[in-house]
């Protein structure tokens, strides 16, 4: 039986994936969230054998998490599901440790035949994903480093998604003097100082949708 995470923020997907997935034999649902966090505290509780998350969550989206995830002893394989077939999108993915990437519109043809290849150690990328992704992904070049580290990355998701200062602490569980420290290195290694312009940042790379 495979033990499968479902995380996405709209309720009516969950439900429908979960509907689609409690038809297969050998699937079951072992737990869901609504964001990325929640993915994660899941995660940790049930030890799926695969986590399929949406890309765009909020709190912390689907390829943070996968991050997280991917440095955990025993971690689950991770299946994102998106809207996006841009190859930086799926290139990232790939890097950050995901093994299956699902376009949300071929969900249900994609996601039982993804769920049980990744489940068996392989790679799953929807129909349609370009193959210059693939050959990039073989490529023996080192891939650009990521400039920001992995709190870094969650503060600036939050502060895009319009968070305020003590509302990052209490999320992150830190003091408002260390949520305000670490806003203040971001913006100094981005060498961006306002809202607005972390916004675009954000929404530049992926880290929230417009």
């Amino acid at each position: 039986m495979i033990r499968v995470l479902l995380a996405d923020d709209h309720v009516l997907v969950r439900e429908g994936l979960r509907a689609l997935l409690t038809k297969e034999t050998d699937i079951q649902v072992v737990a869901e969230a609504g964001d990325g966090h929640d993915a994660l505290r899941a995660a940790r509780e049930t030890r799926p054998d695969v986590a399929a998350m949406d890309l765009s969550m909020p709190l912390l989206n689907g390829l943070e998490a996968a991050r997280q995830m991917a440095a955990w002893e025993q971690p689950p394989r991770v299946i994102l599901l998106t809207v996006h077939a841009e190859d930086r999108y799926v290139l990232e993915a790939i890097r950050a440790g995901v093994r299956g990437y699902v376009l949300k519109k071929q969900a249900a043809a994609d996601l039982v035949r993804a769920i049980r290849e990744v489940s068996g150690g392989g790679v799953y990328l929807s129909p349609g994903i370009s193959a210059a992704v693939v050959e990039a992904v073989r490529s023996p070049q080192t891939p650009k480093e990521e400039p920001l580290t992995a709190r870094e990355r969650e503060v600036l998701q939050l502060v895009a998604e319009g968070k305020t200062t003590k509302e990052i602490a209490v999320l992150l569980r830190v003091s408002v003097k260390t949520a305000d420290a670490h806003r203040t290195r971001l913006m100094q290694k981005l060498d961006i100082h306002d809202i607005a312009g972390l916004t675009r940042y954000a929404i530049r790379h992926g880290v929230i949708q417009p």
